[in-house]
């Protein structure tokens, strides 16, 4: 009966050390898989901050784009005006020169014609 207690104890205590053994290995099996995930995460969140910051800076650099484009639109847009109502202003310049020129041919015509008539009168 002794033997029997002996033997009983000694498969308890193989158990024990067996389970305490595995227990320990899958702790550490636990700890590495939980040190794998933190890295994981970390450098997951490392990428998605960069993401962010190059989508914000491809946001910036396109901004800065329309906003030179749109200011380029302008000036062009000022400088045809500016072009169109000069090009106006020597019309209407040339026109009046035209017009004037117009009248006096036509003041000294009549003039003429009334002296020439004043002639013939008298």
């Amino acid at each position: 009966m002794k033997k029997l207690l002996l033997n009983i104890v000694l498969v308890l205590a193989l158990i024990v050390s067996v389970s305490c053994r595995e227990t320990k290995e899958g702790a550490e099996d636990a700890g590495e898989a939980i040190e794998d995930a933190a890295e994981a995460t970390g450098e997951a969140i490392e990428d998605g901050a960069e993401a962010v910051e190059d989508a914000v800076e491809d946001a910036a650099d396109s901004t800065g784009d329309a906003v030179d484009s749109a200011k380029e639109n302008v000036e062009d847009a000022l400088n045809n005006a500016k072009d169109e109502v000069n090009d106006a202003a020597a019309n209407a310049k040339a026109n009046i020169n035209d017009a004037v020129d117009n009248a006096k041919d036509k003041g000294a015509d009549a003039l003429n014609n009334a002296a020439d008539k004043m002639k013939k009168d008298n």
